[in-house]
């Protein structure tokens, strides 16, 4: 029984050793090319807590220092262009791809209403509503006019209707862009809702002949009514390497034709490429 039990114990240490070494680390990548494998403590206004894998000293890194960091659970936050070393610089620039860092196009979104298409001049109209925030949000990015992005889509051949033929890395080397993003709102209509209003108005007056006052009462009504909707708003973002980088549905809270505004802002701020 005590070898059993001995063996049981081990055994269990084992184990425990296994997970520690197998479990995600947090990955920071240096604006001067260095990746730090470890655990994010805590994330100030100005630095980074970091304590490296197998040690328990938290080191603090500047936040100017950081390109990004790759959370254990796969979510990416951005911070500063990294730099290439020099034999990346090479091979960037013999590849034509030193145009694409850090900038980001936005592709016409996908408008449904009753699983049918809005038109075109809707899905235009949400792609500049998120350029206009993510314009005011893209730190040391640049955002593509969306008439360029546009214009330059139309010149290779790329619509609504064939965009998935296309990998997401091509859309980007046509656009000449390191991030697209790619977004698709469903509306849906649901209940109308109705509501009724009333007012009464009262007017006196004085009888000369009586010496009394007299008033009358009248009353008017008015009713309301407004179509609800159910919206969902879909949101992802490529890289010109082909690799997903966010990956997001939300449901609207709201039941407005214009809720998706709302539900836009909401999934644009937890976005990686999203800069407060």
């Amino acid at each position: 029984m005590k070898l059993i039990a001995t063996l049981g114990l081990f055994l269990l240490i084992q184990l425990g050793a296994l997970s520690q070494s197998t479990m995600k680390n947090d990955v920071i990548l240096k604006t001067s090319g260095d990746e730090l494998t470890g655990k994010v403590q805590e994330i100030g206004d100005t630095d980074v807590k970091f304590v490296y894998a197998g040690e328990t000293l938290v080191y603090q890194i500047k936040k100017t220092e950081i390109a990004k960091i790759t959370f254990s659970s796969g979510r990416v936050e951005m911070y500063n262009s990294p730099k290439p070393s020099s034999a990346q610089a090479d091979s960037i620039a013999k590849s034509g791809l030193e145009a694409h860092q850090n900038k980001i196009a936005i592709l016409p979104f996908n408008y449904l209403i009753n699983k049918q298409d809005a038109g075109q001049e809707m899905t235009y109209k949400v792609q500049n509503e998120v350029f206009n925030v993510m314009n005011s949000h893209s730190g040391y990015m640049s955002v593509q006019p969306t008439a360029t992005t546009n214009a330059l889509l139309l010149k290779a051949g790329i619509t609504g209707g064939n965009v998935r033929s296309f990998t997401m890395g091509e859309i980007c080397n046509v656009l000449g862009v390191e991030y697209v993003i790619q977004g698709t709102i469903t509306q849906d209509l649901t209940s109308v809702s109705s509501s009724t209003s009333g007012s009464t108005t009262y007017s006196a007056k004085t009888n000369s002949s009586s010496n009394r006052s007299v008033g009358t009462v009248s009353g008017g009504s008015s009713s309301y009514s407004a179509q609800n909707y159910s919206t969902n708003v879909t949101m992802t973002i490529y890289t010109d390497k082909g690799e997903t980088i966010f990956s997001q549905d939300h449901q609207s809270f709201w039941s407005s034709n214009d809720a998706y505004k709302t539900t836009l802002n909401y999934l644009l701020k937890r976005t990686p490429i999203y800069q407060k």
